[in-house]
Parts: structure tokens; C-alpha cells; sequence
């Protein structure tokens, strides 16, 4: 099962990471107001490869039979790897347009309409935002967390219906 985890997180965080890096690089007045939604769309098509795992290893490996844990370990390892390449395509595609043109680009958007004490506000929170996000040691973690739990989500579902060996069978009952 680790050569499944390894296989379909390296795909999966390919997918999310890939696509959302081009988004961010090439779109840009697209993700302004969907921005979120835009990005969560990303990572649950990347980590859909969750589901696809299991059922193979249920179908094919396993001879059409899975229990919920090790369903459940095998979408948390695939998540776990695919939390790490989508963490190294997002930090490269950072460093592609920069880490201050990054935060004054999506952060200071929520400067406008703010005067006097709600401005200097505003405006401490967010160098406070640009100095962590210069950190590496946070900012990965920081990315690795936002598709981590989309993925123990997706594992906890893809679990729940495929240890259910109706649920998508491999082959139709013949009749």
C-alpha cells in the first residue's frame, strides 16, 4: 500500500498543485472574488485520486473486499504525500512571482475602504501576514494545512462507501 500512497499522492498533489499554480501565475483577475472556492475546487479534484486508490486496491489488489481502517490509512498516506508535492508546487510558484508581490496582490485587497484606526489596523495585520509568510518554516506548514484536511475529509468519505463492497462493484452480478 505504500507504492499506492506514494503513486497517487505524487499524482494527486500534481494535479492540485499544478493546477492552482497555474491559476495563481497566469489568471489573474480570476481568483479575486472565488478565489477560495477556486482553490478547494482544485485541491478536491487532485485528491479525487483518494477514491480512485481505494477502489482499485479493493477491486483489483484485494479481490473486491476493503475494511474502513486500512481504506482509511491508505487515503490519509495518499493525502500526506499529496499535501507534500502540492506544498513544493505552491512554494515554487510563489517564488515565481514573488513572496511580497503574493501578499500585496491577494492580502491587500483588504485595505480598501478602511480609514484611520481600522487602516493601521489593517495594515499591521498584514506585514504581520508578510513577515510569517517569508518564513519558510511557517509558510509550508502553513500550505501543507490547507490541503491536509480536504484530504483526511475525502479519505474519511472514500472509506465510509467503498468498504461497502456494493458500493461500485468491479464487475455487474451476472444474472
Amino acid at each position: 500500500m505504500l507504492r499506492t500512497a506514494l503513486a497517487y499522492g505524487a499524482i494527486g498533489g500534481l494535479i492540485a498543485g499544478g493546477l492552482l499554480s497555474i491559476v495563481v501565475l497566469n489568471f489573474e483577475g480570476a481568483v479575486d472574488q472565488y478565489g477560495m472556492a477556486i482553490g478547494y475546487l482544485i485541491m478536491l479534484i487532485g485528491l479525487s485520486t483518494i477514491f480512485i486508490a481505494i477502489k482499485r486496491q479493493r477491486d483489483v489488489t484485494q479481490g473486491g473486499v476493503i475494511r474502513f481502517l486500512p481504506a482509511f490509512g491508505l487515503g490519509l498516506g495518499i493525502s500526506l504525500v499529496a499535501g507534500i508535492v502540492y506544498t513544493l508546487c505552491w512554494d515554487a510558484a510563489l517564488h515565481m512571482i514573488g513572496i511580497d508581490a503574493f501578499v500585496d496582490k491577494f492580502a491587500g485587497g483588504s485595505l480598501q475602504g478602511k480609514t484611520g484606526a481600522e487602516l493601521a489596523s489593517a495594515k499591521a495585520e498584514l506585514e504581520s501576514f508578510r513577515a510569517t509568510y517569508h518564513n519558510p518554516f511557517l509558510r509550508l506548514p502553513i500550505t501543507f494545512s490547507e490541503i491536509f484536511p480536504v484530504g483526511a475529509i475525502v479519505s474519511l468519505v472514500s472509506a465510509g462507501l467503498l468498504r461497502n463492497s456494493r458500493f461500485l462493484p468491479a464487475r455487474a452480478a451476472e444474472a
